[in-house]
């Protein structure tokens, strides 16, 4: 484990969570270039800047090295928190690396969170007694488009990619394993480093559905809840089963339908249900778990999604449950150590960060974890932009290589200057 940007342990952080008033139209409109965290839906939800404290931890122990750190951090520190909501108070955001290996994941404690639910507005400093930051309370400057900006294949071209999925077909119909998720990726360059707040912004504007997200150069808009925990109870929102949308509503509808019929589908999104209600049942008292999936409609594609609730009935946190699910039958495959292996064989690039859990807890162990989906990380050249399928038996490659192409839109067209 590596801790960096931390207090010494007799240094407490000092945290003070306070109503504000404040009239602006997207919460990202007051988030300077430097280290923003975001994560946001529907206009409501969390921003922050700089850093108070921060850990990074590698590997295997990732998660429980991150957990330990966390509450420790939450031990030292003192909490004027009048305002009782969820998402005041101490808050840590982070981002995990999908495998043992590589990559590096991350928990940081901002010096500014400004956070919107229900109509009510907070603010939260943190920092050591004598450095509480006093944020202004206005717009930042705007961020500029990217200049230049140039695609190109990632790991594998198309043709590549599609053989690749057909070689999993065979080894799924061969009895290897029932479900497999594949992913690829593509490179977006431009002329100068981009501002991440220029795709966060078209994202929560375009995908307001999602929860837009940004933690230490990983962005996106994910349409899927590994975990949230909140005062007891817990809900996981499990997608799997995709058809593109045509922009014609009628038609749309009659997808919609052929989706919620399609047994490629159907069967893909049944493994996921599963892995999520094995995974959180040891920690629930009760749980519900719907028979049928509804259809998820989004600007760009169409999911089958299915609604996890439960009661917890331990001391779990959120970031524990999100190691407990991750990674789930949604972004792996089915059986779970199969499928990751076959991912590190097939696959031909590291996802780093991608399609691992990212969001935010608080004190008390509650919080917001997605899946870093439509997503793309922030690289010394540019911003690589991942997008994963499930593949089963009945699963054809250049169905695949579109549903894939479908789910590149929504940060591909973030990216542009439009």
């Amino acid at each position: 484990m590596r801790n960096a940007a931390s207090p010494g342990p007799l240094d407490p952080l000092v945290v003070r969570t306070r109503t504000i008033e404040l009239d602006v139209e997207s919460l990202l409109d007051l988030v300077p270039a430097d280290e923003p965290v975001t994560w946001l839906r529907r206009g409501e939800g969390l921003v922050g800047w700089g850093v108070a404290a921060q850990v990074r931890t590698e590997g295997p122990t990732r998660f429980s090295d991150a957990d330990k750190w966390w509450s420790e951090t939450v031990a030292r520190a003192e909490v004027d928190n009048p305002v009782g909501e969820p998402g005041t108070g101490l808050l840590a955001f982070g981002s995990f690396a999908f495998a043992d290996e590589p990559g590096t994941s991350t928990l940081v404690v901002p010096e500014v969170v400004i956070g919107r639910r229900g109509g009510r507005t907070w603010l939260t400093t943190v920092g050591e007694r004598s450095a509480v930051p006093e944020p202004p309370l206005r717009p930042a400057p705007a961020p500029a488009p990217p200049r230049g900006l140039a695609f190109a294949d990632g790991a594998r071209n198309g043709e590549e990619w599609m053989s690749v999925v057909a070689e999993a077909v065979a080894r799924i119909n061969g009895g290897e394993l029932e479900k497999v998720v594949l992913a690829r990726d593509l490179l977006a360059t431009t002329h100068e480093p981009i501002d991440v707040r220029w795709p966060l912004s078209r994202l929560a504007r375009d995908y307001e559905m999602c929860w837009t997200f940004h933690v230490e150069g990983i962005f996106g808009a994910t349409p899927e809840m590994l975990v949230r925990r909140e005062r007891g109870l817990v809900t996981s929102r499990v997608l799997a089963g995709t058809i593109r949308r045509t922009g014609d509503d009628e038609r749309d509808l009659a997808l919609a339908a052929t989706l919620a019929r399609s047994s490629k589908d159907l069967e893909e999104h049944e493994y996921a249900v599963r892995s999520v209600a094995d995974a959180l049942e040891p920690h629930c008292s009760s749980m519900s778990v719907p028979e049928a999936p509804f259809v998820l409609h989004l600007p760009n594609v169409m999911h089958l999604a299915t609604d996890v609730n439960g009661v917890v009935h331990d001391e779990a946190s959120v970031l524990q449950l999100a190691e407990a699910l991750h990674p789930s039958a949604a972004v792996g495959g089915t059986p779970t150590a199969d499928a990751v292996g076959l991912i590190e064989r097939l696959e031909g690039m590291p996802r780093d960060r991608y399609a691992g859990p990212v969001g935010w807890i608080d004190a008390a162990g509650d919080g917001e974890w997605g899946i870093a989906l439509r997503s793309a990380l922030v690289t010394d050249d540019g911003v690589r932009l991942m997008a994963g399928c499930g593949i089963v038996g009945d699963s054809d490659p250049e169905a695949e290589l579109a549903e894939s192409q479908a789910k590149f839109v929504p940060v591909r067209d973030a990216l542009s200057a439009g």
